[in-house]
């Protein structure tokens, strides 16, 4: 049985990747990774306001939670009951990490999730994960 990581966020690529995961690895382990980027949180004036970190913060972790439940509500169509995780950090860094950390056999993911001036300045997070990756990484578009 094959360990399949699934990065999602709230985007219709992410949407499709886990369908995508569900289809063809039904019968592997899926684990859905949420990566919170403390970086978006510098990108509003707000973020200079004393305690709007840790606000900031606790509302990524109920997203986060939201979008698992919405997972696991599509997943439960498939028969499928899904691992989750949430961590913190870089996404491209924070899910090939974690993929090599916990010895996954595959990355399946959105061909993109960021839009407007977050995804200029961040880069591509699927192109990163593809070059750094040590498993085989499915882009779904």
């Amino acid at each position: 049985m094959s360990k399949i990581l699934v990065p999602i966020d709230s985007s219709e690529q992410s949407t499709d990747a886990l369908e995508y995961a569900l289809e063809e690895f039904q019968s592997d382990d899926i684990t859905l990774i949420h990566v919170i980027d403390p970086i978006e949180a510098g990108y509003t004036a707000q973020a200079t306001v004393p305690g709007y970190s840790e606000e900031w913060y606790e509302q990524a972790q109920e997203d986060a939670e939201t979008l698992f439940e919405q997972a696991q509500e599509t997943a439960d169509e498939y028969g499928v009951s899904l691992d989750t995780v949430t961590e913190v950090g870089r996404p491209s860094r924070t899910v090939v990490d974690y993929a090599e950390e916990n010895d996954f056999d595959h990355i399946v993911m959105g061909s993109h999730g960021r839009s407007g001036v977050s995804r200029i300045l961040l880069g591509s997070v699927a192109e990163s994960i593809v070059r750094r990756s040590p498993v085989p990484v499915t882009i779904v578009r």
